[in-house]
């Protein structure tokens, strides 16, 4: 309302009333155009934020990654991560496959048939020797947590009892360098020991029924599976053995491709996965319940009392979760060289990189 103004003005004659209906005039006019401006930018603002709103979200990346055995708690991380939504966070449509009879995980990784995949120290150095391009991103247990079991009733102490003993295991050249290692180290004859191949059998089964006398068993699922039987164990850790043996298994890996051309999909990927696994040591109960929603054939009291065990080793004494050690990649290579498991000695520090895990 201008009343005030007129009022105040009319008291100077009809001239100053023209004067004031001019003035009034431009003022009404400047007044209308500030108002349409206004209302332009406030409509194209509007616009704008219904334009952005409206607009659809990248799609998530599209990746796979490749187990290297049936569903356990050395999985544990990455059903947690998917189960919580950390891919998702980081822009992440993750599939988790089993392994394929069309190839080993190593070579499926390494020729691009999945994105990422479980393996271990020990086969990602011979798949470099074989000329793979495969990279371990991420150690999944810090410390190696297998070792040679017998049954306590065995009475099996040291490599020297080997002797005269069965030896059940997969066949792999690695374990008959190994055994053959310890029992040169403890002054014991290897020839005294016979070694079978037992294939996938059940390692504890195939001791409870006298089948073999001893074998070696990864102790957070095996072991726990005596325990949970029962079946009291003797147990001579590898990483005892010699300090060189105390290599990474398993471990997360992928190619240099992926690398060199996704290095943002790998960095995303490797930060959702040490989510994963960063719950599950702070929460294994919890944790273990998300694995056997994911893995409903498994036995749900292995699973529980396997996590329990196995949340306390996946960061153990490291800095981080997942971090490796330049000398554990070479020394476990070395080893294997003058074992002869390599036919060559391998550049170490192009089989492994810290660079995706988050800073700590």
């Amino acid at each position: 309302m201008i009343k005030p103004l007129f009022k105040s003005e009319v008291v100077g004659g009809r001239k100053k009333i023209k004067h004031v209906k001019k003035v009034l005039s431009v003022t009404l006019a400047a007044s209308l155009c500030a108002l349409l401006l206004l209302t332009g930018c406030s409509t194209s603002t509007q616009k704008a934020a219904e334009s952005a709103q409206t607009k659809p979200a990248a799609k998530p990346d599209k990746v796979t990654i490749m187990l290297d055995w049936t569903p356990n708690t050395n999985h544990t991380g990455l059903y947690v991560a998917k189960d919580k939504g950390y891919f998702s966070k980081e822009g992440l449509d993750v599939q988790i496959v089993p392994p394929s009879s069309q190839g080993t995980v190593e070579q499926l990784v390494a020729t691009g048939k999945a994105d990422f995949g479980i393996s271990a120290q020990e086969q990602v150095t011979d798949a470099r020797v074989q000329g793979l391009p495969l990279v371990s991103i991420a150690t999944i247990l810090q410390h190696n947590t297998s070792g040679f079991a017998s049954l306590k009733s065995k009475n099996i102490q040291t490599a020297k009892d080997f002797e005269g003993k069965t030896y059940g295991g997969w066949g792999l050249p690695s374990e008959t360098e190994t055994i053959k290692a310890l029992m040169e180290k403890e002054h014991a004859d290897f020839n005294k020991v016979k070694i079978i191949n037992i294939g996938d059998a059940d390692p504890i089964a195939s001791m409870s029924k006298g089948s073999i006398d001893l074998t070696w068993i990864f102790y957070g699922w095996e072991g726990i599976q005596a325990e949970l039987a029962g079946t009291p164990l003797n147990m001579m850790w590898i990483k005892d053995i010699n300090p060189a043996l105390d290599d990474y298994t398993p471990v997360l890996v992928t190619s240099e491709k992926m690398i060199k051309e996704k290095p943002d999909v790998v960095r995303r990927f490797t930060q959702a996965v040490s989510e994963g696994y960063q719950y599950a040591i702070k929460n294994p109960d919890d944790a273990a319940n998300i694995l056997i929603k994911n893995a409903p054939e498994e036995d749900q009291k292995l699973i529980k009392k396997s996590q329990a065990w196995i949340s306390k080793q996946y960061q153990a004494d490291a800095s981080q979760w997942g971090v490796q050690k330049a000398s554990v990649w070479h020394n476990y290579a070395q080893w294997m060289f003058e074992h002869k498991l390599l036919d060559k000695m391998i550049d170490t520090n192009k089989a492994f990189t810290n660079d995706f895990l988050p800073k700590a």
